[in-house]
């Protein structure tokens, strides 16, 4: 059983930034891929972004494209989500979760394991 748990969330300032961490339990880690979700009340959770196990191959929603990086340090088994320029319609809960098998992925059917998620929300 993987755990994941994320930390960053808050309140920022249109403009502003926020680095979302989420720390992962397993050694294993390093050979999952890794994707970060967000949901607001009353929808379904979408796909932020996604990254390979070694870090070489990250996807975006075209949205926060120039804007989100995200990154991984497999030493630390922790992935991360640097978010620039925030937007209102940045705010969200948001989720990393953890595909044990093969590459990245937008589904979010596709990974096994989720965090509990933390909260950003982006004032105007």
């Amino acid at each position: 059983q993987v755990q994941l748990v994320e930390s960053g969330g808050g309140l920022v300032q249109a403009g502003g930034s926020l680095r979302l961490s989420c720390a992962a339990s397993e050694r294993t880690f390093s050979s999952y891929a890794m994707g970060w979700f967000r949901q607001v009340p009353g929808k379904e959770r979408e796909f932020v972004a996604a990254i390979g196990w070694s870090g070489s191959s990250t996807y975006y929603k075209d949205s926060v494209k120039g804007r989100f990086t995200c990154s991984r340090d497999n030493a630390k088994n922790t992935v991360y989500l640097q978010m620039n320029s925030l937007k209102p319609e940045d705010t969200a809960v948001y989720y990393c979760a953890a595909k044990i098998v093969g590459g990245p992925s937008r589904e979010r059917s596709d990974y096994n394991y989720w965090g509990q998620g933390t909260q950003v929300t982006v004032s105007s």
